[in-house]
């Protein structure tokens, strides 16, 4: 099934028919289409920690609030580091005034199991990790990286939802979002120094361009540390959607040199 398009008037994001059919979640991946910022954050850009108008910020989150029937008052928000911490959240956590709430700091994964809770992280070419445990009811978002995903964030949000929730790593659904993929994510000798250390037969996740340039797979990466951690090869979803080849719908760090706003994943128990 993989990744399915949404259109709602000029707004325009992806979600998970295999979440979503289970009837337990509701799921999101932005676009940029069908916001209200200015160039280069056109249009919706759901950054609220780029230099975009705060107006234009909370506008956005209107719109794909009505867009998607997830209220805006019930969404936590991350506020990423490039790490590998995960933390459990909940009600407590919601319901803040917008720009001044306690965003999860230095947090780049989210777990929860209460109902009307809205994981919100954020992204312009790292790797989506959406997650649903069907049995335990309980679900988890994580921005990857190429630093988490060598870290192996994605495995140690499944050992967080283990020890947490009781989740059977068996039981769970596992969706890859729209991300720069190996067509397009080139790096230097020291990020595949990295991986050589971390990973047996690491040649499977580069390729050598010549002049000290490889080209990595990060959603390989992933979703190979995600079976190893027990998830079944038939229950991740891979969007496979490279957002540096299609920087006219996504918000891209390579694409757009840095300056550019962010998208944003939302996952949601309802």
């Amino acid at each position: 099934m993989g990744f399915s398009k949404v259109t709602w008037k000029d707004l325009v994001y992806y979600t998970v028919p295999r979440f979503e059919n289970t009837g337990l979640v509701r799921v999101v991946f932005t676009t940029r289409l069908g916001g209200v910022s200015n160039t280069p954050f056109n249009f919706l850009n759901l950054g609220i920690k780029k230099k975009d108008s705060k107006e234009s910020i909370y506008q956005n989150y209107q719109i794909l609030s009505r867009a998607t029937g997830i209220s805006v008052e019930n969404m936590v928000l991350s506020d990423q580091i490039h790490g590998d911490k995960i933390v459990r959240v909940g009600e407590k956590d919601v319901g803040k005034d917008f720009f001044n709430r306690n965003r999860i700091s230095g947090v780049d994964g989210l777990i929860t199991n209460e109902k009307e809770v809205a994981l919100v992280t954020f992204y312009a070419d790292c790797v989506p990790l959406f997650f649903l445990d069907p049995i335990q009811k309980t679900i988890g978002l994580t921005h990857a990286g190429w630093r988490g995903t060598i870290k192996g964030i994605g495995r140690k949000t499944i050992k967080k939802m283990k020890e947490e929730f009781y989740t059977k790593p068996e039981n769970c659904l596992v969706a890859i979002g729209p991300s720069i993929g190996p067509c397009c994510f080139e790096v230097g000798k020291d990020v595949v120094e990295k991986i050589n250390i971390e990973f047996t037969k690491p040649e499977q996740y580069y390729t050598d361009k010549g002049n000290g340039k490889y080209m990595v797979d990060l959603w390989k990466l992933n979703k190979n540390q995600l079976m190893e951690a027990g998830i079944h090869p038939q229950n991740v979803e891979l969007s496979k959607i490279c957002t540096k080849c299609n920087r006219d719908i996504f918000f891209s760090h390579r694409g757009d040199q840095g300056n550019t706003g962010s998208l944003a994943a939302v996952l949601m128990l309802i």
